[in-house]
């Protein structure tokens, strides 16, 4: 068993976060290059370099990674062939959580460096805008008539469950969170009774972000065939589906509602995924036929995708919170032409009344103030 051993490095730069592995590199260029000179060429390094450093590997793995004859394109062996395949599944398994432990860092760093910066504390359902967006703060990309307080945003993003992130909320470990429902979801639905005992109105304030489409992820050409929810339970494909607590397996559980179909008919084991990346990367890599989850992820992983629904992607606050200089420069980015243009370039993704405090009633249907104010009684139950 070999151990692993972590580091990060302090930089100006924005990036994916990855955790970056020398040797991956070294076989990921030697691989598509065809040669350890076209290696070292796109690695800017010397040939003499990455020829003894995969020569040190081999030696230290015990197994060889690379096979090359004159006149011929360098290829990976089998076992280095299964060290990328490790490395794409780990890395698509933990994304949200690296994208956790870099967040925690860089909120470390953003108050030791500058005691001005506003730190939004977000526990949210995992979601490529969010990701996009703490990235665009810190580029501090925002149009001439932003408040100058809000280019010393920081968002500390914590990947999570939707409900677990509204429960994050309220017991005080965040001052926001992100969820996702269904559009067009109304009263005696799962989605109601999944949020609204966590949700209360005059109490949590609602904030538009985003809409997006979510669908069935399938193997590039969809050789199956799958078109609906339908078609997974009448073939006995192999489903990838998401922990319960997680937004999307709200939003699975309430299309399989609709559809007139339970959860057992197309979950037939306990394969389940921490997020739309892993869950890609596990038809990508043939061990499930589908699942559920965003466009961009399935894009990324170079799948075909089969629209299902669109959802709202909502940010809440306590009503407390909104008047935080924190709170308020997140609205100001929110509302910039330059978000919601950067919103329309991810794949499935449209702003949706960005930046804007909302009524609950109106974005979640299932509250009926008129009912309540007629009926005390219930409405302290509730």
């Amino acid at each position: 068993m070999h151990r692993l051993q972590l580091h990060y490095t302090l930089s100006r730069d924005s990036s994916p976060a990855l955790l970056r592995n020398p040797l991956i590199d070294l076989l990921q260029a030697v691989s598509s290059q065809g040669s350890i000179s076209g290696g070292a060429r796109a690695l800017g390094l010397s040939y003499r370099h990455v020829w003894g450093e995969l020569k040190r590997w081999e030696n230290e793995l015990g197994n060889e990674l690379v096979i090359w004859e004159k006149g011929q394109r360098a290829h990976l062996t089998e076992f280095g062939n299964k060290l990328m395949w490790a490395e794409r599944q780990a890395q698509a398994r933990l994304a949200p959580q690296i994208e956790a432990l870099r967040a925690e860092l860089e909120r470390s760093y953003a108050l030791a460096f500058d005691n001005s910066v506003h730190v939004v504390t977000l526990y949210a359902s995992h979601d490529d805008a969010l990701s996009r967006l703490r990235e665009h703060a810190l580029r501090g990309q925002l149009t001439a008539s932003a408040q100058p307080d809000a280019s010393r945003l920081h968002l500390d993003i914590r990947f999570t469950g939707s409900v677990d992130a509204i429960r994050a909320l309220n017991e005080g470990r965040c001052v926001m969170a992100g969820f996702h429902t269904l559009l067009g979801t109304g009263k005696k639905t799962l989605t109601e009774h999944t949020y609204k005992p966590l949700l209360q109105p005059g109490q949590h304030k609602i904030i538009g972000f985003a809409q997006r489409t979510q669908g069935l992820m399938v193997a590039k050409g969809n050789p199956l065939g799958l078109r609906s929810l339908q078609d997974l339970a009448d073939q006995r494909a192999r489903f990838a589906a998401r922990g319960l607590g997680s937004g999307t397996r709200v939003v699975l559980d309430e299309l399989l509602i609709q559809a007139g179909l339970v959860a057992s008919d197309i979950i037939s084991d306990d394969h389940t995924e921490p997020s739309h990346a892993a869950v890609a990367q596990a038809v990508a890599a043939g061990q499930c036929d589908a699942g559920l989850g965003i466009a961009a992820a399935a894009q990324r992983a170079g799948l075909d995708f089969v629209p299902l629904a669109d959802e709202r992607y909502h940010l809440v606050c306590l009503k407390s919170a909104l008047l935080r200089p924190g709170i308020q420069a997140l609205l100001h980015l929110l509302k910039t032409p330059a978000w919601k243009s950067e919103v329309a370039t991810i794949t499935g993704y449209a702003a949706l009344q960005s930046g804007e405090v909302l009524s609950m009633r109106r974005v979640l249907p299932w509250w009926d103030y008129r009912q309540e104010k007629s009926h005390p009684i219930d409405a302290l139950n509730h």
